[in-house]
């Protein structure tokens, strides 16, 4: 693999294409500690510090609350978790100004018609194969959705703010909607949003990481930083993940870094490393998976970031630099 890596957008900011030679870097030597999380008191992060006295180095945000087409007669269930949510792009320049490396999740609302949890394929009827065809109103709904959320990350590439972008997360499952008609629009959505994120909106901060682990979803080298999965074992099994790395590494013969987008039970960094995993980050799911010995010991949680071969806050080099003012989003922040 290339010492220096050469990001899929040409005019990519310095800062990103810093966090693609660090991950470079590192690849089989150490492991970026990341987690999710999606709400404003940020639960996660608290634990982690208390059981450890460190901080992750990679932190994800939740994006579901910026949806632009969420029913408000939805579900209560629904519309707690958004209120959650509400306001996370804040806690995301917060992190920021620490330094910390950033990562969004976004958890799209149906562009068009849906109830609920609109995300889900149950809740919606709108349609992906009719979402990227021009001409159809899934097609205008689809834009602008998109739209508004390049609004939402542009202040970020204002900044220089790099940030690890996992559109149309696990789309090799019928789950969500954009992954109910299969690796033919899967593959058309990532590369509309590619294109219109880079070549119409220069959201040169981006660094594009594709999430699935199907082959016949990967749209293409051309469009794609990183490659990734994500994974939720049992309860309590903490191993290096070397047949979901093996697999991966199925994606495409170019030689992408590989990550894990999302996990419940922590891996085990050292195991990573000892079996030759050239892993560069993982990202913990939110809630009981981040902070709860239901699911990874108190034990793992310590050892994960205590080894030197997990990169914390404290252990990551400045990769970017956030001043303590002027910086705030510019674009709504509610539903």
């Amino acid at each position: 693999m290339q010492t220096t890596m050469i990001p899929v957008n040409p005019n990519a900011q310095e800062e990103a294409r810093s966090v693609l030679d660090y991950l470079r870097s590192i690849a089989g030597r150490q492991v970026v500690l990341g987690q999710h999380t999606q709400t404003m008191e940020q639960e996660e992060l608290v634990y982690i510090y208390r059981v450890t006295g460190e901080l992750p180095a990679l932190c994800g945000f939740e994006l579901l609350a910026y949806s632009p087409n969420i029913s408000p007669q939805s579900d209560e269930e629904c519309l707690r978790e958004v209120r959650a949510a509400e306001g996370t792009l804040k806690r995301a320049w917060d992190w920021a100004k620490k330094g910390g490396l950033i990562t969004f999740t976004w958890h799209w609302f149906s562009p068009l018609g849906g109830c609920h949890k609109s995300f889900y394929s149950e809740c919606t009827d709108y349609d992906a194969d009719l979402a990227v065809t021009p001409g159809t109103p899934e097609y205008a709904a689809l834009l602008s959705d998109m739209d508004y959320m390049a609004g939402l990350l542009k202040p970020f590439c204002d900044a220089h703010v790099p940030i690890l972008w996992r559109p149309f997360h696990e789309c090799d499952g019928e789950f969500f909607w954009w992954g109910k008609k299969g690796p033919g629009a899967v593959k058309k959505l990532y590369r509309l949003m590619y294109e219109r994120y880079t070549n119409h909106f220069h959201l040169d901060n981006l660094i594009w990481v594709f999430n699935a682990a199907d082959p016949a979803c990967y749209p293409g080298d051309d469009v794609v930083d990183m490659i990734s999965r994500d994974m939720y074992p049992e309860a309590h099994t903490h191993t290096g993940c070397a047949r979901e790395f093996a697999e991966l590494k199925m994606l495409t013969p170019a030689q992408k870094l590989c990550a894990i987008g999302e996990i419940g039970p922590l891996p085990d960094v050292e195991a990573m490393i000892k079996e030759g995993l050239e892993w560069t980050y993982y990202m913990t799911w939110s809630h009981d998976f981040g902070m709860s010995e239901r699911f990874t010991k108190n034990e793992v949680l310590r050892r994960n970031y205590l080894s030197d071969k997990g990169v914390t806050l404290s252990r990551l080099p400045e990769l970017y630099h956030v001043s303590e003012d002027g910086f705030a989003v510019t674009a709504k922040e509610t539903v």
